[in-house]
């Protein structure tokens, strides 16, 4: 094996490792709850038991979070009533650039800010943003990497819509 193919293989087997500890599919997904989590906007976090819960990792630095804020809220909207939660889980370091983040955006769903990075490095996030849809039993389902658009908000309505249907 030649020196380059083993860098190459060293860095497969880095990232591979890296990854087990981010939270997949199947997995129990962490609390959502504690003082190092304060509110940045809308009511405080509804229950969460027995619903379908939508996370969203963002950063104020983050374009296509930005750009997917106004999708979230059109599905907390569409779907609040039937058992969907919805989650904004802000990571940046300055409390001032998430507050103002979302008060630009002025979503209708809770909010919260991890200013401790405890969750973000509990769930391993790979990038911004990226949202988390959890079925009625608190186990991840689907993992959606980044913000791709109208592809995304397809794939994620979809997504809810099959959750919903699922009896708990």
């Amino acid at each position: 094996m030649s020196r380059r193919e083993l860098s190459l293989l060293a860095a497969t087997v880095v990232a591979v490792a890296s990854l087990r500890g981010a939270v997949q599919p199947g997995d129990r997904f962490p609390e959502l709850t504690g003082d190092d989590l304060p509110r940045l906007a809308g009511e405080a976090l509804p229950e969460r038991t027995g619903r379908v819960v939508l996370v969203d990792f963002w950063a104020s630095w983050c374009g296509p979070c930005k750009a997917s804020f106004p999708v979230l809220d059109q599905l907390h909207r569409d779907y609040a009533a039937k058992g969907l939660v919805v989650v904004g889980v802000g990571v940046d370091e300055k409390p001032a650039a998430a507050a103002d983040f979302v008060r630009r955006l002025a979503p209708a769903f809770p909010v919260v800010h991890d200013r401790a990075q405890r969750l973000v490095k509990a769930v391993a996030v790979p990038t911004m943003p990226t949202s988390y849809l959890l079925g009625r039993d608190g186990r991840v389902r689907f993992v959606h990497r980044g913000f791709h658009g109208e592809r995304s908000a397809r794939e994620l309505r979809a997504q809810i819509e099959t959750l919903l249907a699922e009896k708990p």
